[in-house]
């Protein structure tokens, strides 16, 4: 079974919601998810937030973290998160950013850093990911990393 299935699964088994926050993968999780029959049950909808504009106006993240820390930054996919949880009203919401390539952002950073996160009324689960590939690759490792934190936070 995919992971995007199991997820599903388990979201309705527990009565759950899901939103998702993306940036790199421009709406990949999403469209997984969605490939899912029965999925509307539990996710909700997405927000891709592929600037900083979107980040901040949209799903709440401060102005100081995308100015100190970055978009591809753990804390900005952590506040990503927390906002499309609110934004959306999920019980649960995943948030992916990061560089999948074939150029970097400017600032040294390597393509395929990746930082994803899970947000739930527990606080946000966040992890930096070191990925590899072409672009494609690289975002689908990235959709795929987030949809397994998911599903063990489930």
């Amino acid at each position: 079974m995919r992971t995007e299935q199991a997820l599903i699964g388990r979201l309705l088994a527990e009565k759950k919601t899901l939103a998702t926050a993306e940036s790199c993968t421009g709406g990949l999780v999403g469209k997984l998810l969605t490939d899912v029959p029965g999925s509307s049950g539990a996710y909700l909808g997405g927000v891709i937030s592929y600037t900083n504009g979107v980040k901040e106006h949209v799903l709440g993240v401060p102005r100081e973290i995308l100015d100190r820390f970055t978009a591809v930054s753990p804390q900005t996919a952590e506040k990503m998160a927390e906002g499309a949880r609110r934004v959306i009203g999920a019980d649960l919401a995943l948030a992916v950013t990061g560089l999948a390539g074939p150029d970097g952002d400017g600032t040294g950073r390597p393509v395929g850093l990746v930082c994803i996160a899970c947000a739930d009324n527990h606080g946000a689960e966040v992890r930096e990911l070191r990925l590899s590939g072409s672009r494609a690759e690289i975002r689908a490792q990235a959709a795929e990393a987030l949809l397994s934190l998911a599903l063990a936070r489930v």
